[in-house]
C-alpha cells in the first residue's frame, strides 16, 4: 500500500529480523525473505524502491562477514544490489549500541575478553576498506552505520576518506519527540552537511508505540498494575510494549517523565486537531538531523495515518 500507492519507496531491514527469532517459525532472515518474494510477486520495479539492509553487529562484522553476510541478503532478497548496507550496531564496544539505555563508557567493558581477543575489533580501515569492495562488485550502492556514536561516525568517515574509499552516506540511529539524544550528543553535528554530510535515518520514531496514544488508557503489559489485565494483554498483545522481550528492553520510553510528557503532547495534538500519532511524525519529520524518519505499524490504520 504505502510503496504501491502512496510514493513510499524506502524499505529498511535487516539481516537478523525478525527479531525475536525462535529458528522454528521465526528464523532469521525470515524478513528479507518476505521483502524479495513480495517485490518478485508484486513485480516491484528494482529501480523504484531503495532497499536499505543490515549486517549483524559486534565481533560478527569482519571483512569475510561483510562478504558473506551482504551475499547472503542479496539471494534473500533476490536482488543484484543493496541500496544501503548497514551496521546494525557498531564493529566495536559503544555504550550507544545498547539502543540508548545508557550512553555511560566504561572501559572496562571496552576492555573484556569479548572484544580484546583475537586482535581485538575489526579496525576502522578493514571496514572501510570491505565496503569499498562490495561497491565495486557492484553489490552495494553505499553504506551505513546504525546504533553508533559521534566518534563513530566520524572516524568511519575521516578513515575512508584518508584512504580514497567511498565514506558512509548514512546513520541510523533511535529519535523521536522523546528521545532526542542524537540532536544532542554530538551526532547532528557530526552528521552535518557542513561537516561530514552524513543523512540520519530515525526509527523508534513513535517511541515502540507510545506516541501512538494506544498505552494512555491501559499500561504496558509489564507495566500494568492489574495481573488479569495484564496477562490478556500478553496473550492478545496491542504492540511490542505488550511483549515481554521488547517490553523489557523499551522501558525507557515509559518512565514516568515519559508518562507525563506523552500526556502533554496528546494535549498538544488534539487541540490541533490531529493525533498524537501525526503529532509525533510531523515533529520527527521537520527535524533538521532528519533525513528520513523509518515507520513500524501494526494495523492499516496506522499505516493509512
Amino acid at each position: 500500500y504505502a510503496i504501491l500507492k502512496k510514493g513510499v519507496n524506502l524499505i529498511d531491514t535487516a539481516e537478523q529480523y525478525p527479531i525475536p527469532s525462535d529458528g522454528n517459525r521465526a528464523r532469521e532472515g525470515d524478513t528479507e525473505r518476505v521483502l524479495g518474494e513480495w517485490i518478485k510477486d508484486r513485480k516491484v520495479k528494482r529501480s523504484d524502491v531503495v532497499i536499505a539492509t543490515k549486517i549483524t553487529g559486534g565481533r560478527n562484522v569482519t571483512p569475510r562477514n561483510i562478504q558473506k553476510d551482504c551475499e547472503g541478503s542479496l539471494r534473500r532478497l533476490q536482488t543484484d544490489y543493496i541500496d544501503v548496507y548497514q551496521l546494525h550496531w557498531p564493529q566495536r564496544y559503544s555504550p550507544q549500541a545498547n539502543w540508548g539505555q545508557s550512553l555511560k563508557y566504561n572501559v572496562e567493558d571496552d576492555a573484556s575478553m569479548y572484544w580484546r581477543q583475537m586482535g581485538g575489533p575489526t579496525s576502522f580501515e578493514d571496514m572501510c576498506l570491505a565496503m569499498e569492495n562490495l561497491i565495486q562488485q557492484g553489490k552495494i550502492r553505499g553504506w551505513g552505520l546504525c546504533n553508533d556514536n559521534a566518534y563513530g561516525l566520524t572516524a568511519c568517515t575521516r578513515t575512508a576518506k584518508a584512504l580514497g574509499v567511498t565514506p558512509p552516506c548514512s546513520i541510523q540511529g533511535d529519535f523521536s519527540i522523546l528521545d532526542r539524544k542524537s540532536e544532542e550528543n554530538g551526532v547532528a553535528e557530526a552528521a552535518s552537511p557542513f561537516n561530514e554530510n552524513v543523512g540520519f535515518m530515525s526509527y523508534n520514531a513513535l517511541a515502540g508505540g507510545m506516541l501512538t496514544g494506544k498505552y494512555m488508557d491501559v499500561p504496558a503489559a509489564l507495566d500494568d498494575p492489574i495481573r488479569d489485565r495484564a496477562i490478556s494483554s500478553l496473550e492478545q498483545p496491542r504492540g511490542r510494549m505488550d511483549t515481554r522481550g521488547w517490553g523489557g528492553t523499551l522501558y525507557r520510553y515509559r518512565t514516568e517523565a515519559a508518562q507525563q510528557a506523552i500526556q502533554e503532547y496528546s494535549k498538544i495534538a488534539s487541540k490541533h486537531k490531529m493525533s498524537l500519532t501525526e503529532l509525533s511524525l510531523r515533529w520527527t519529520r521537520q527535524r533538521s538531523l532528519i533525513t528520513t524518519t523509518l515507520v513500524g505499524h501494526s494495523n492499516m490504520k496506522q499505516l493509512e495515518e
